[in-house]
């Protein structure tokens, strides 16, 4: 065999190698009921904190303040980037400060996380920001004050 011959094959078995130890974690992907519950609508209202432009989904954090009056800090997950740009949102439209309303359905551990349906502006324009395909709730649930 030529050397040519082995230094290719060996840059082929060292690329599978890699392709096959790589963490699996670092491609997956979760379908809605993996974490989110579809028995928990709600509503959360209250500027945006920031915007993770990540994928495979994009997160929105934002105080929500609570019929008592406790500010929490939510996570919202959306759609991919990608996905969220072709339906209006971007990010001069979720800059830091941005009162937006958000419907969608808690995390099943209950923490200040959900998934995120729609998205309102003050100015009362809504657009859907959720994944499609991921088994969330295809009706409009009705979400309850959270």
């Amino acid at each position: 065999m030529t050397m040519t011959i082995k230094n290719t094959l060996a840059g082929l078995v060292l690329a599978t190698s890699l392709i096959v130890i790589t963490p699996s974690s670092a491609y997956a992907h979760h379908a809605f009921g993996a974490e989110f519950d579809p028995n928990r609508p709600l509503i959360l209202r209250g500027p945006v904190i920031k915007v993770e432009w990540v994928n495979p989904h994009a997160w929105i954090h934002l105080e929500h303040e609570t019929e008592d009056g406790v500010k929490e800090n939510w996570m919202v997950e959306g759609g991919t980037p990608n996905t969220l740009l072709r339906r209006g949102i971007n990010r001069k439209s979720l800059q830091p400060g941005t009162y937006i309303v958000v419907d969608g359905y808690q995390s099943k551990d209950r923490s200040q996380r959900a998934n995120g349906r729609n998205i309102t502006y003050a100015d009362g324009t809504t657009l859907f920001m959720g994944s499609s395909g991921t088994g969330a709730p295809r009706d409009g649930a009705d979400a309850s004050e959270q």
